[in-house]
């Protein structure tokens, strides 16, 4: 499963080329960063004691994120509150160069923030703040005749779906129309609501527990996840269907004679915290690029493998993606 190095630095550029139009559920991603020597006195949990802390794009700004990383330019939709975080989140796309014109106040919901405590590299807790409620119609109706301009100006669009209330089942049907009207590239990452809401997108990247989870069956072997490969193409009618199984890598599946087991690419794994973020952006720029779906699959594989070595929803670099080609080929 190797690309000739000229190749993929030609298929990496291409990315600087391209714009990319992100929707889906903005959140703000709050790490405190620490280390455990003791247990409280108060109850039986571990205290932290704090070296650092730091605010970053979490949801679908670190996809907006992972896109500027690969080298190309990303667009936003979203919705923040009408509070401080919603300023943390301008200010970070601001130094990013990412522009906030797609993003619209909602003053009848807080901006999402994960807080992550980490010590010694382990996850200990998340904190979410949130409320899940759908938009309202008049918003609904501001970012439709926004998406309606916007389209035209991209070269695909990523709906990034977190179940936080931004897509409803409306606001997925026009997305859908309108992009596929406009004949562009579509790639959907979803979550447990609307899941089979997404029909005729170009691609569909859920995980293996989310396709089981919602066609009520169970996936022990690759025979029973080619099986719900297929079944779950047959409802959804999409082109491309790329199911991420953590540390087994990827199944790619485009019909019952052509479809690919990609193996993980990762050597030493702090933080999976993202990595479906790198891998639905990865994937859909190198099919913007001219790439067939097994090599855009490859190279999406590869970023993965790079985030999870890092620690928090980060992003992967080109330059970072063909050092672990450069590293799998030796190995």
């Amino acid at each position: 499963m190797n690309i000739e190095e000229s190749k993929l630095k030609n298929i990496l550029n291409e990315f600087s080329n391209k714009k990319i139009l992100v929707i889906g559920d903005l959140m703000l991603d709050h790490y405190i960063i620490g280390d455990v020597k003791r247990i409280s006195p108060e109850a039986p949990v571990q205290v932290v004691k704090v070296d650092n802390e730091h605010f970053g794009p979490g949801g679908a700004a670190n996809v907006a994120n992972n896109i500027k990383s690969l080298g190309a330019v990303p667009f936003v939709i979203g919705t923040v509150g009408d509070d401080s975080n919603a300023e943390k989140l301008y200010s970070i796309f601001q130094k990013q160069g990412i522009s906030n014109n797609g993003i619209f106040i909602n003053k009848n919901q807080p901006t999402t923030q994960k807080t992550r405590v980490i010590a010694r590299h382990q996850h200990l807790i998340r904190i979410d703040f949130e409320n899940l409620d759908e938009l309202s119609d008049d918003l609904t109706h501001k970012i439709k005749e926004y998406f309606k301009k916007i389209v035209k100006e991209v070269d695909a669009i990523i709906i990034q779906d977190y179940n936080k209330g931004m897509l409803s089942k409306n606001l997925i049907k026009f997305i859908l129309k309108t992009s596929n009207k406009n004949k562009k590239i579509i790639g959907v990452d979803p979550k447990v609501y609307n899941f089979l809401e997404y029909q005729n997108a170009t691609l569909f990247k859920p995980n293996k527990q989310e396709v089981a989870n919602n066609l009520n069956i169970e996936i022990k072997n690759e025979e029973d996840l080619l099986f719900a490969a297929k079944r779950l193409k047959q409802r959804i009618k999409c082109a491309y269907l790329v199911i991420t199984l953590g540390e087994e890598g990827l199944f790619v599946y485009e019909n019952e004679e052509t479809y690919w087991k990609i193996p993980t690419f990762s050597q030493e794994v702090y933080d999976v915290s993202g990595a479906g973020d790198t891998v639905i952006c990865a994937l859909v720029l190198a099919m913007v690029s001219g790439c067939d779906i097994k090599t855009s699959s490859i190279i999406a594989n590869h970023a993965a493998g790079v985030v999870c070595g890092k620690v928090g929803a980060a992003a992967a670099s080109p330059e970072e993606i063909i050092l672990s080609f450069k590293k799998w080929n030796k190995s």
